[in-house]
């Protein structure tokens, strides 16, 4: 087993062969997780197949509400360290300059933040690196082997392997999908330096249902600008294929109301792509595993919550649920059913699940009522752009009539 603080490597001879919890995932989750429990003095073994994460397009962006449950966490120094922080955004609606919100948000690279949490780790939880081979599961003791032959048993497993499915099948949980293939998330790095950006950090707006465009966000991404757009596409489409080929040309097509502030979009980087699936689980509710973040349930990353919803399963599990699971022997079904029916967690889970499916509908559904309530949004929304227009000329008009 080894354990690396950045670009140093060293050799770990103890390896934990019973412990209170073993988490399997050294992701977000995880890693989060085991931080928190060796603080609070508990016993814990953390596996993952790689000490390194590696290079991975996922959530780059997050804001002041998930900063506030890693501080609650006590983690927020250590995600600071990590991310690029900035708080002026220009929003394009229907074409149009439609706010300026000056609110925190904080971008980061996803290897780079999954890497810097595992090297804030407590010293007590080196990072257990090896594959599950076997997992046995009971109302009292777990045990895991591993691919090497090693033997971790622990009080409590939880699976926080994301949307690895290797353990997830060993113990005999299926994911139950709600939406397949239900958005397109892409990320690409912009040619112009921040200094050059007309505006720190902009998000424009899909204008047209046809388009099935949600939006796209660039931001300030440590010394370069990074784009994030989120479609209701699928990877395999011409459509998605055109895009990869040439994003400039189509950016500049579907959004020349912010182009030239972003460069023309000159793209400087391949773009990446992830296709998410909205799924939930069955057969979960068994002795000794409880299972969190996506290796749970999944929602969309266009609404900006799923990192919230991790955090929450985090929060929960750590500060109500394992303290108290510990206090009495035994680890069945029904002690560990107190986290999937915990009403933050359930609250957490199901709004993700809704506002998932519903910034999909009201971007792209045809149906009379949809169309009524984009119109409805849309006519409300050229309202205020009016407003603050007919506010503008105002004050340019009031210093000469004075």
């Amino acid at each position: 087993m080894t354990s690396m603080k950045g670009s140093e490597m060293t050799t770990v001879d103890a390896v934990p062969g019973e412990v209170d919890v073993a988490i399997v995932g050294a992701g977000m989750a995880g890693t989060t997780l085991a931080t928190v429990l060796a603080k609070a003095g508990r016993k814990v073994a953390l596996i993952d197949p790689h000490r390194v994460h590696h290079e991975e397009f996922r959530a780059e962006k997050i804001g002041s509400d998930q900063i506030r449950l890693f501080e609650k966490l006590g983690l927020d120094e250590t995600i600071m360290r990590l991310v690029t922080p900035f708080d002026d955004i220009h929003v394009f609606r229907l074409g149009q300059l439609f706010a300026r919100e000056r609110r925190p948000e904080y971008a980061f690279s996803y290897a780079a933040l999954i890497n810097g949490l595992r090297d804030a780790l407590p010293p007590q939880v080196p990072i257990t690196v090896g594959k599950v081979a076997e997992v046995s599961t009971g109302p009292d003791r777990q045990r895991l082997v591993l691919n090497d032959g090693r033997v971790i048993t622990a009080r409590l497993l939880v699976v926080a392997t994301g949307h690895s499915e290797a353990v997830r099948r060993a113990i005999g949980v299926e994911r139950v999908e709600q939406s397949k293939a239900h958005s397109l998330s892409m990320g690409f790095d912009l040619a112009i330096p921040p200094r050059e950006c007309v505006y720190q950090a902009v998000t424009c707006y899909g204008r047209r249902a046809s388009d099935r465009v949600a939006y796209i966000t660039v931001f300030p991404l440590g010394d370069k600008m990074r784009a994030n757009m989120f479609v209701y596409r699928t990877v395999a489409e011409q459509w998605t294929r055109d895009f990869r080929a040439d994003p400039r040309k189509m950016l500049c097509e579907l959004m020349p109301e912010i182009s030239a502030q972003c460069g023309n979009f000159a793209v400087s980087s391949p773009v990446e792509v992830r296709q998410i699936n909205l799924t939930t689980t069955q057969g979960h509710r068994r002795d000794g595993v409880v299972f969190i973040g996506d290796a749970f349930w999944t929602t969309c990353p266009t609404p900006g919550v799923g990192i919230g919803r991790v955090m929450i399963d985090v929060d929960q599990l750590h500060s109500v649920h394992i303290p108290r699971w510990l206090e009495t022997p035994g680890m069945a079904a029904d002690k560990i059913a107190a986290f999937y029916d915990d009403p933050v967690k359930r609250a957490s889970d199901e709004a993700g699940m809704r506002v998932s499916i519903y910034a999909r509908r009201i971007t792209t559904e045809t149906g009379l009522e949809w169309r009524a309530r984009r119109l409805r949004n849309n006519t409300a929304r050229r309202l205020m752009i009016i407003g603050r227009k007919v506010r503008h000329l105002g004050m340019r008009r009031q210093p000469g009539m004075a």
